[in-house]
């Protein structure tokens, strides 16, 4: 629940709807200039996890290959560095006040996503679902 609430206030409060809708603009130019449509799928991906970040993370994808490495040194090149530096500012600047130290957390979170969005996915952290919480607290 806690979980449900703290990402329902990222969205309102935190950015988590308007990070998504940039990186889904972001996402339909990629898939415009047709070579660029992994990066599409990867700023969809980031799209994702912006909207709804608390109970989830990045984890590597696997059989993820040396295409997706060379993809990502491209995307750190024109896209990758100022996005995770966008989230860091952002994430500073969250952190200040005592209320925006988790939508802060949240933001840092999104850093390593940004930087090195191919070859990764999206997965619910472990204990995230409530049949996983009832079968821990067993």
């Amino acid at each position: 629940m806690l979980r449900f609430l703290l990402n329902v206030l990222w969205l309102v409060f935190g950015g988590g709807l308007v990070l998504a809708l940039g990186y889904g603009v972001a996402a339909l130019i990629c898939f415009a200039l047709v070579i660029t449509i992994p990066f599409g799928v990867a700023s969809l991906r980031l799209a994702s996890y912006a909207l709804w970040p608390f109970g989830r993370t990045v984890v590597p994808k696997p059989g993820a290959g040396v295409a997706s490495g060379l993809a990502n040194v491209l995307w750190v090149l024109l896209a990758g560095w100022w996005l995770a530096l966008s989230h860091i500012l952002a994430g500073v600047a969250l952190c200040v006040t005592i209320i925006g130290i988790p939508f802060g957390v949240a933001n840092f979170k999104l850093v390593p996503a940004a930087l090195w969005p191919l070859g990764q996915q999206v997965v619910e952290t472990p204990g995230a679902t409530p049949a996983a919480s009832r079968a821990a607290a067993r």
